[in-house]
């Protein structure tokens, strides 16, 4: 019911929607340069939400294909024959790759072992013209050529050793780059040799990167024949095999594998096949996730107190408005919707922004690194209500303190 002065009704004021709005762009572009400083704690907030959301989503895509491009594709199998029994003797037989080569979806496969080298062994080098450098920690590894082949090598020069040099025992090595800068081999135009204790090794090839096996980047790789020959077969469980698969063929592989090379004792091996893709992409996309979606939290809290604290000083700095305000008919809820309004205004358009400048990093780190970017359409629509509603609990107090002012008491200052 209107309340009524003598004998006319008194009409309640009206606070309409229209009215709001306007008064809330007013309050805002009365101070522009402090307006776009309040909101730019919301703009990282926002923006670092969407692009932490967009670039997860967007690695998480590339991590997949990678896992089934090279994780997905390979099998090792290892020797448990001492496990098994101590009079065993290495499990694999001579002819291992071959049998593991015979499988269906086997691209390449081969065995190999850190070759034991008593602690006076050094490793050398001697290139035509330079003295020996001494070399002490570089490790030998035994492998067959199908091992060279699984691990997807590039070679910066010369070539890797074949099935005849293994079947012929040559005394050859493959060496990758960091072991070729140490022990001083720049070229293999003048045939250097490396030395292991005093038996020299021709070096036929130098690998600059792997796929697989990126330790034997930093080894010296001799055939597993010759290794076998020179300082014996391998001792305990040490050698392992490494399978190539095509894809989709590596758990079939992993499950045939100990049969096809130990019909007789198939427990005396043990295959790993990967791990599933599904989990390993989810465990990393769920990490990331967590990390960066609290740094992104963190943004928006700071954007909040921002946007409190510059409203609590509008509320002090414009008293004598609201005072004037309430004398002229508006009620304490017209005051903290106008507050909530601008508040809530603010975080939106910092939400907006915010939420544009996130689509574009993400688009422009996809460009950047050749990948696909994906932003899911519910995180763009989602971020500038994130923005307002930051907005308007931020100013939820302001806007209560606003409502308290007493018409008399701004007036009077």
């Amino acid at each position: 019911m209107p309340r009524r002065r003598g004998n006319r009704p008194v009409e309640p004021s009206v606070f309409s929607f229209g009215d709001l709005l306007g008064e809330s762009l007013a309050g805002m572009l009365q101070r522009p340069a402090r307006s776009a400083l309040t909101a730019l704690g919301t703009v990282l907030g926002v923006g670092t939400f969407v692009a932490i959301l967009g670039l997860t989503a967007t690695a998480s895509s590339q991590i997949d294909a990678r896992f089934n491009s090279l994780t997905a594709t390979e099998v090792s199998v290892e020797d448990k024959a001492s496990q098994q029994d101590e009079f065993a003797g290495p499990a694999f037989p001579p002819d291992a790759d071959e049998r593991v080569g015979a499988l269906n979806g086997v691209r390449s496969a081969g065995v190999y072992w850190p070759v034991r080298l008593d602690a006076s062994v050094t490793v050398r080098s001697a290139p035509v013209g330079r003295a020996a450098a001494g070399d002490g920690r570089t490790e030998v590894v035994a492998a067959s050529p199908g091992v060279l082949e699984a691990a997807g090598p590039t070679l910066s020069q010369g070539r890797l050793y074949d099935e005849l040099m293994s079947d012929d025992e040559a005394y050859v090595a493959v060496i990758g780059s960091g072991v070729a800068s140490r022990l001083g081999i720049t070229t293999l135009e003048t045939r250097p040799a490396v030395f292991i204790g005093d038996q020299p090794f021709t070096v036929t090839g130098i690998v600059e990167n792997t796929e697989r096996k990126a330790d034997l980047l930093l080894s010296v790789v001799v055939p597993r024949t010759t290794a076998e020959r020179v300082w014996g077969p391998p001792e305990g469980s040490s050698a392992v095999m490494l399978i190539s698969t095509e894809l989709g063929a590596a758990r079939q592989v992993a499950r045939l594998a100990p049969t096809a090379l130990r019909p007789d004792h198939p427990e005396y091996l043990k295959a790993v096949p990967p791990p599933d893709p599904r989990t390993l992409r989810s465990g990393v996309s769920g990490d990331l996730s967590q990390l960066f979606l609290l740094l992104a939290g963190i943004c928006l809290v700071i954007g909040a107190v921002g946007i409190a604290n510059t409203t609590l000083v509008s509320v002090l700095e414009r008293t004598g408005e609201i005072g004037l305000r309430r004398a002229l008919g508006a009620r304490a809820g017209h005051i903290t919707r106008q507050f909530l309004a601008e508040s809530g205004a603010l975080g939106a358009l910092g939400g907006l922004i915010g939420t544009s400048l996130g689509v574009v990093t993400v688009v422009g780190v996809a460009l950047a690194r050749d990948w696909t970017p994906v932003v899911h359409p519910a995180t763009a629509a989602a971020a500038p209500a994130i923005g307002l509603v930051t907005g308007l609990l931020a100013g939820l107090y302001p806007a209560w303190r606003a409502s308290r002012v007493q018409p008399a008491e701004a007036l009077r200052r």
